[in-house]
């Protein structure tokens, strides 16, 4: 093995053990339809607390085979007022515009999704003609 590799090495067990250090103090999970949400209270090295907002998306590869997606959004206590403000006046517009209840909680089923769409390309192609 030369220096560089070596370098490298040493690096990479630097960065695993700085993110082993950091405790996980407290995590809950939220699961949302093909989503889950992480959120998780670590310590970091000078013994602070933050939050962690992990968002995992599973995705289908062409050949079967499955990943995860990870999004991951670190706040520190000192964006937390601000965080929570602007995330409260999102909810808060979006309440106001669109109501409480998804959309999608409307529609009764995907077979009525499916049967008003293709109702709709047959209307389309019908007034084409």
């Amino acid at each position: 093995m030369n220096k560089e590799e070596k370098d490298k090495n040493t690096n990479n067990n630097n960065n695993f053990n700085l993110k082993r250090k950091q405790k996980e103090i407290f995590s809950k999970t939220l699961i949302a339809r093909s989503r889950r949400y992480f959120f998780d209270t670590n310590e970091t090295n000078a013994g602070d607390y933050f939050l962690s907002i992990t968002e995992s998306k599973k995705l289908f590869l062409n050949d079967g085979r499955s990943i995860f997606k990870k999004h991951k959004i670190f706040l520190y206590k000192e964006d937390f007022k601000d965080f929570k403000k602007i995330l409260s006046e999102m909810i808060k517009f979006i309440y106001d515009k669109k109501g409480k209840e998804a959309i999608i909680n409307k529609i009764v089923n995907k077979k009525d999704i499916n049967n008003n769409y293709e109702e709709k390309i047959k209307k389309d192609e019908d007034d084409k003609k």
